[in-house]
């Protein structure tokens, strides 16, 4: 015979109080703070919308995380939410609530779970639960309430959920403060995204990738967006489409690497194949206003001056992670390279070289910077062309940089036909090779030896194989 397990009294609460509208509101005065979350979860997932706006007027936090509740498309409880804070706005001061943050951002669940009974992470890191402010009964200014939402236009046409919000706000613009901190654009027409951005507080944004192809009169149409977003701390940009060059296409590029002024708390720069910099690429440095911590430039064709630039560009002098991958530097002056990693061989954590076209000669003429790397972890040569003897030097060479645990090397020259067949059979004994080496050293070494193409998969740049590990004990 089973035992059903009692109704808690919190449940049986909630029922009672969602199940008669005129109690609810009457006993909201006198509810016990803990009970407001569980009780708005329930109002809110059954769609009790009288009793929502009720509990949005007297709700005594000072942030309502409301994302993790929402559920698309059905956007009535959000309405009725919205609803309840107009009737707020409109007062101008207010006695009893203390929302000054409406979060739409799929965060929060923490403080819902930690009401629900369900969790066993009752408490915050300080022991305690978290406690609303006391409701003082002066009246005082209301500020303008901040709506907190992580944006990703990825449709070519606004969902009916933005739609909704954007109107809302746009309609209370003085009294509404509408914040993103990451903004992705995946593929939107550039007079929408202009239309949602000029509704939002842009010095709230941290975070902006753009995932689609843009022509560069459409980057530039973007520009002057970007140069307002003062606290912008990461940037990823995705292939941007130039036609040949004209002097309408150079004003674009004026007006796009101009913006960089503006970023005064700048990061991270992620650039993916950025054919509009390629012979002005100190354009946008000399623009830089903060030191980089991570800079990525990939798949794109850079001049020697490019890469003179950059070596002595003042803003990468504390970079933790540099990545060039897909930009050729066969053909270039190996002592860029030099001067580029020695002014980054305190700071840098991360390097990426993959498929630069560099060969024995050039790596040979900067192993001696890149062994000055001391705080370097992961290193990635992947598609370039080297062989046997040089691995063992650049093995040799980096053996004494302590933090380095991920290494990623192109297989040796000699894995290959003078005709650029991986010839498989000699992989083996390649492989006995290396960790013959590793032993010699004597340091814990784990590598991994990168194909092109790749055997299995016909990838330029695959990691089927299994790693060479040599791990080794002091004996001390």
């Amino acid at each position: 015979m089973s035992v059903q397990t009692p109704p808690r009294l919190l449940d049986l609460a909630e029922m009672h109080l969602l199940r008669d509208d005129v109690l609810a509101f009457s006993a909201l005065e006198q509810l016990p703070v803990e009970l407001f979350p569980p009780l708005f979860t329930e109002a809110f997932n059954g769609r009790h919308t009288e009793i929502l706006k009720a509990m949005v007027q007297a709700w005594p936090f000072v942030r309502l995380p409301l994302g993790g509740l929402i559920d698309l498309p059905h956007v009535g409880p959000l309405q009725a939410v919205l609803e309840a804070l107009d009737v707020l706005l409109v007062q101008k001061v207010c006695s009893r609530c203390k929302l000054r943050v409406l979060d739409l951002r799929d965060t929060g669940h923490n403080f819902w779970s930690m009401y629900s009974g369900a969790s066993t992470h009752r408490y915050t890191s300080s022991g305690r639960a978290p406690v609303a402010e006391p409701r003082s009964m002066t009246k005082q200014h209301v500020a303008p309430l901040k709506v907190f939402i992580d944006l990703s236009l990825k449709k070519r046409t606004l969902d009916n959920f933005l739609t909704y919000l954007l109107r809302w706000v746009e309609q209370r613009k003085a009294s509404i403060h509408l914040c993103c901190k990451k903004l992705k654009i995946v593929s939107m027409p550039i007079d929408n995204i202009m239309k949602v951005l000029s509704m939002v507080q842009l010095d709230c944004i941290q975070e902006v990738q753009v995932s689609c192809t843009w022509n560069l009169s459409t980057l530039a149409t973007f520009a002057p967006f970007l140069g307002h977003m003062s606290n912008l701390q990461r940037l990823r940009l995705f292939p941007i489409h130039v036609s040949a060059f004209k002097k309408q296409e150079h004003d674009h590029v004026v007006q796009i690497t101009s913006q960089f002024q503006r970023l005064g708390h700048l990061q991270d720069l992620h650039l993916e194949s950025p054919s509009f910099l390629e012979g002005r690429l100190d354009q946008m440095l000399r623009c830089l206003t903060t030191t980089l911590d991570n800079l990525s430039i990939t798949n794109c064709q850079l001049t020697e001056s490019d890469l003179t630039h950059l070596s002595q560009c003042p803003n990468i002098c504390q970079l933790k992670c540099l990545e060039l991958n897909g930009v050729t530097l066969m053909d270039f002056n190996p002592e860029l390279l030099q001067v580029l990693l020695k002014k980054v061989a305190a700071t840098l954590q991360e390097l990426y070289l993959d498929q630069c076209g560099i060969q024995d000669s050039q790596f040979e003429a900067i192993l001696p910077s890149l062994s000055c790397c001391s705080q370097l972890r992961s290193l990635s040569l992947c598609g370039n062309i080297l062989s046997m003897a040089v691995m063992e030097k650049m093995l040799q060479q980096t053996s004494g940089l302590s933090c380095l645990s991920q290494e990623w090397y192109p297989a040796p020259q000699e894995s290959y036909s003078s005709q650029g067949i991986l010839l498989e059979g000699r992989l083996p004994q390649l492989q006995a090779e290396l960790l013959e080496i590793l032993r010699d050293l004597g340091q814990p070494r784990t590598i991994w030896l990168t194909f092109s193409p790749c055997p299995h998969c016909g990838d330029d740049i695959c990691t089927h194989m299994e790693p060479i590990i040599y791990s080794y004990t002091n004996p001390a």
